[in-house]
């Protein structure tokens, strides 16, 4: 059975398999562990009938999987097979990449080959770091011009009569074997053809006979050249003999991900049978997690003051329930930290119960009272699931004793002499003679 974790760094690839396995009539397929969503054809047997779900039921599906705009995608990728091709997956990578939204390069070489048949290679991130450590490519791997030097090794390579077997060993070969850090080179089973691994070997070979006082030739580094080459890597970037074939690939230096801050407010009431319920609300259709619910919320510029925030949250409150909130009445939850793959989020958590109903303003963003139990089954990420959280264990925090005080008021104290079940004594208490009773 596929984590959640699985199921996030599953290539969207594959969800778009999902289609063809419902359109071909093998929805039966995806009950397997090469589909990361198997419960979509569980809930949607047909094109059509994911083509008719709202994206409010796919978002719920997807809640809490990250890169949710895969399930939008998925689901317009269905609608548009219905609405406009007749039910029929397009079965060309050409056709899949010009037809389909969301369905790029990768996608539409994985699809075609796996399911169609059809002899074109696929680049993933597994493939880039077998083919450039094949090759000794050391340029950035992300370059457009490595890129496309993949795609034609890609096309070149790949078996014109079982393409989707060799694609997808060719992937699984990077997942299992030749990995990031630690590859397993010994156990490869085309090290032979390894200009990297060979390379290593060389350096060994040199370096045995060093020892030995009978150094051979310094070992050919097999770079075609410095500086004009487009695969190779740059001069201010040499080979390092001590990272062997993870040299390759390299790659451009990672941006720093974007610092947020957002003031988020759990606004809670007593529900009809005494259960609390929250306000949720929900995000534009657009940009990052569109159409899903979270917690009213408010940007935050950064280093602002804390009484600042509370006045601008408190303002954004009053825009919802039509009437003044008072800053102080917020209290304070704590911070919570989520990491988006561009963006370090922090939420400035405060929460604010409510006495009375609220009339919300339907002019703004749709809006819904739910219970705990209904908030975990709506389609809200998981960052607002860690909100909920941070607020039900400050709420346990209050009702329950404080830390440290195990004793009730009032409660006798239990001596040396106590005959308690389950105390250990003291070696004094324990070497003591027993007192009468």
């Amino acid at each position: 059975m596929l984590t959640d974790g699985d199921m996030q760094a599953a290539p969207f690839g594959e969800l778009v398999h999902c289609l063809w396995q419902i359109s071909s009539g093998r929805a039966q397929l995806c009950l397997s562990l090469t589909c990361p969503l198997c419960s979509v054809p569980q809930k949607w047997p047909t094109l059509q009938a994911l083509a008719q779900a709202s994206l409010e039921e796919v978002n719920e599906l997807w809640a809490g999987l990250g890169y949710y705009s895969r399930g939008k995608r998925l689901q317009e990728a269905a609608r548009k097979v219905v609405s406009e091709l007749a039910g029929r997956m397009p079965r060309t990578a050409e056709d899949l990449q010009k037809l389909l939204p969301g369905v790029g390069r990768y996608t539409a070489g994985a699809i075609a080959s796996i399911s169609y048949g059809q002899a074109t290679g696929v680049v993933d991130g597994n493939v880039i770091r077998v083919l450039c450590r094949l090759r000794c490519i050391g340029a950035d791997s992300s370059s457009p011009a490595v890129i496309d030097q993949l795609w034609d090794m890609a096309n070149v390579l790949v078996d014109k009569s079982r393409p989707g077997d060799f694609n997808q060993a060719l992937m699984e070969l990077g997942a299992t074997v030749c990995v990031p850090k630690a590859p397993l080179c010994r156990e490869c089973p085309v090290k032979q053809h390894c200009q990297a691994w060979r390379r290593v070997e060389k350096e060994l070979a040199f370096t045995s006979q060093k020892l030995f006082g009978n150094p051979p030739k310094v070992p050919d580094v097999e770079d075609c050249g410095v500086g004009d080459c487009p695969l190779c890597p740059p001069a201010t970037e040499p080979w390092d003999s001590s990272l062997g074939v993870t040299n390759f690939p390299r790659k451009a230096a990672k941006k720093p991900p974007r610092v947020m801050r957002t003031a988020t407010c759990v606004l809670e009431r007593r529900g009809c049978h005494g259960a609390p319920e929250y306000l949720i609300v929900q995000r534009p259709s657009s940009g990052l997690l569109a159409g899903l619910w979270e917690f009213p919320s408010l940007p935050l510029a950064q280093d602002l003051q804390e009484e600042r925030e509370r006045e601008e949250l408190a303002d954004h409150l009053q825009a919802w329930m039509g009437q003044p909130v008072a800053a102080k009445g917020l209290r304070f939850i704590g911070e919570v930290t989520h990491i988006f793959s561009h963006i370090h989020q922090t939420y400035v958590v405060y929460s604010l119960p409510l006495d009375g109903d609220v009339t919300l303003d339907p002019a703004l963003s749709p809006s819904r009272w739910v219970t705990e139990n209904e908030f975990h089954a709506s389609a809200v990420s998981t960052a607002m699931k860690k909100v909920l959280k941070a607020h039900e264990k400050q709420r346990r925090q209050e009702s329950s004793p404080v830390k440290g005080s195990k004793r009730k008021r009032g409660a006798k104290a239990q001596g040396a002499g106590s005959t308690c079940p389950g105390t250990q004594l003291s070696l004094h208490a324990f070497l003591r003679a027993p007192t009468a009773p």
